[in-house]
């Protein structure tokens, strides 16, 4: 992956971290454990995602790795108009969005999701690679990337931690 200014592809491209002694993030603490990465919150309550993907194939794979993951999926919007109204609704911990939308980019939905009062940690996804996509990324909000290829729940619980 073509490291960005800022460190923001070090951060999206960092590998698993083992829980224990770091500050937890989003209240996530070592409950429960896959690969020794938590997804699930100081309760034992998995942490709610929303998946925002144009594709139907791709988000039932995302819903199936997350899921399998421990993760709870609580919904799925296919544009970013639906995103942001989703997003409010079921108030998600993580929105897994794609860059590439139909109506809007990705990474304007990120930066208005950024702006509501107590906003998701948003993790951007596409096919294409991370530095396609230039300094807009450091600016938008996200808290990393993830190609679609690369996706899984260890990918995303590191991005967490």
């Amino acid at each position: 992956m073509a490291s960005l200014p800022g460190g923001w592809a070090a951060r999206s491209a960092a590998g698993t971290r083992a829980i224990g002694g770091g500050q937890p993030t989003l209240g996530l603490s070592a409950s429960r454990l896959v690969g020794r990465i938590a997804v699930t919150d100081d309760w034992g309550v998995p942490v709610p995602v929303l998946i925002v993907d144009d594709n139907p194939r791709f988000r039932l794979k995302a819903r199936r790795c997350l899921e399998a993951s421990g993760y709870e999926v609580v919904a799925e919007a296919a544009d970013g108009a639906s995103a942001l109204e989703t997003a409010r609704r079921h108030r998600p911990a993580v929105v897994l969005l794609d860059i590439k939308l139909p109506d809007t980019s990705g990474l304007s939905v990120a930066e208005r999701l950024a702006r509501e009062p107590a906003p998701p940690v948003v993790v951007l996804t596409s096919t294409h690679d991370a530095a396609d996509f230039g300094e807009r990324l450091l600016r938008c909000g996200a808290r990393g990337f993830i190609p679609k290829a690369e996706l899984s729940g260890e990918r995303l619980s590191a991005l967490l931690a």
